[in-house]
């Protein structure tokens, strides 16, 4: 069994226990859910500069733990005070170590667009996101049928959440309907092993819409990542690992955001 097929396993059983305990309904009462959400399409629509979407990650199945002097809360607002895209929050708990509560509790202060990364798999999953603070969440392809990424994409849309559909693969592209999933993220990461290429994106993002919205995910740590993917035409990055393993975070991220920068040659 793959490390994929034990993470999906895992999230059945949670989601039997999530729904024991709440319903769509009672999602949608929650002080949360009716709050106002930050776009990250608008937010990011006039960059000249590749965007940079930071992740909140404690630790990774392949990795183990990234940080040990974890503290959630000072990350984000690391993120928010340099100005970043958007903050991706890892809420699976078994083998992430996330937690939902790290995404609500983010949320009550939150100056940038709040992405939840976890497996969903589930429809009340996209409710929980959006009663948690989310202002868009990640939907992954290979885990989804065609009818599941219609179906959650526009459940997600209905009550005020962005989509982060993402793809590993060629085959992954026939489900995606690209007027409805015009936000695409394309991770570097082999979902079957854990191995990584930067080239995953550079086959991938000829394979896209040039309108559509490309995010470039996991593999990226260096300068040269970074004009690698210039290159491909992507629009964002998504970075996790190489900064959350850094003791200096802030120092970090302003040498992704000159990277990132327009000025700086390709």
């Amino acid at each position: 069994m793959s490390i994929l097929d034990k993470i999906l396993e895992s999230k059945k059983e949670e989601i039997k226990n999530l729904k024991k305990k709440f319903s769509a309904s009672s999602f949608e009462g929650m002080e949360l859910f009716s709050g106002h959400k930050i776009s990250f399409i608008e937010r990011t629509k006039n960059n000249k500069s590749i965007s940079l979407i930071c992740e909140i990650k404690k630790a990774s199945p392949s990795k183990g733990i990234i940080r040990n002097d974890f503290n959630y809360r000072q990350v984000a607002e690391i993120y928010f005070r340099n100005d970043i895209e958007a903050v991706s929050v890892l809420t699976d708990k078994i083998f992430f170590q996330g937690d939902i509560i790290y995404l609500r509790e983010i949320a009550e202060n939150k100056k940038a667009p709040l992405l939840r990364k976890d497996f969903i798999i589930d429809e009340l999953q996209v409710y929980e996101s959006k009663a948690n603070g989310a202002d868009l969440i990640l939907l992954i392809s290979e885990v989804l049928s065609k009818t599941q990424i219609n179906e959650f994409t526009d459940i997600a849309n209905r009550i005020g959440l962005d989509v982060l559909l993402e793809v590993h693969s060629e085959d992954q592209l026939e489900k995606i309907n690209f007027d409805m999933n015009y936000l695409i993220g394309i991770n570097n990461r082999n979902l079957k092993d854990f191995s990584v290429s930067l080239g995953t994106t550079s086959r991938l993002r000829k394979l896209i819409p040039p309108n559509v919205f490309v995010v470039s995910e996991s593999g990226i740590s260096n300068h040269a990542d970074v004009l690698f993917l210039k290159n491909t035409g992507v629009n964002a990055l998504l970075v996790g690992e190489s900064i959350m393993t850094e003791k200096g975070i802030e120092n970090k991220i302003r040498e992704f955001k000159k990277w990132c920068s327009s000025t700086e040659g390709v």
